[in-house]
């Protein structure tokens, strides 16, 4: 099928599927990046907050605050276990293309393998090479009989 007509029925190729599904998945591990940092730097307003109660002594609010600052820990731990996820569901994607281009190539070498077999007819070949092994050692042999022994002995 030409690339025009795949492209008007929407038919894509694994590696454009992997390349799109990667790409999202870049976008979701930015949009995580970009969370992670707005939660750190709300974090670290709590923790002057924080400060700011613990020096007037107020301890509902120290505790509340610690509890928030617990929670956000919690939730960045999170999103970098999401992201570490999606990274690996990524590989997977990579591997799991390597594997049926592998694949594709086994097959196609298997084909070749075929049609090779076919043109090469092996037990013809292997037959008309012992028979030029035969006359061939029907002239070679009269030449070694020829020659003095003691000639290959001084070399």
């Amino acid at each position: 099928m030409s690339a025009f007509i795949k492209n008007m029925l929407g038919i894509q190729s694994p590696e454009e599927q992997v390349k799109k599904w990667r790409q999202s998945i870049r976008a979701q591990e930015r949009q995580m990046d970009r969370q992670i940092r707005t939660i750190q730097v709300e974090e670290t307003k709590v923790k002057r907050s924080l400060q700011l109660a613990a020096k007037k002594g107020d301890k509902a609010v120290c505790k509340t605050l610690a509890k928030e600052i617990v929670r956000t820990r919690k939730v960045i731990q999170r999103l970098h276990t999401s992201k570490a996820q999606l990274n690996s569901v990524s590989m997977q994607l990579g591997h799991q293309l390597a594997t049926l281009k592998v694949a594709g190539s086994l097959q196609k070498s298997t084909e070749i393998m075929k049609v090779v077999n076919r043109l090469v007819k092996l037990p013809e070949i292997s037959a008309q090479m012992q028979e030029m092994s035969r006359e061939m050692m029907k002239v070679v042999r009269p030449l070694f009989i020829r020659w003095p022994i003691a000639s290959w002995i001084r070399n």
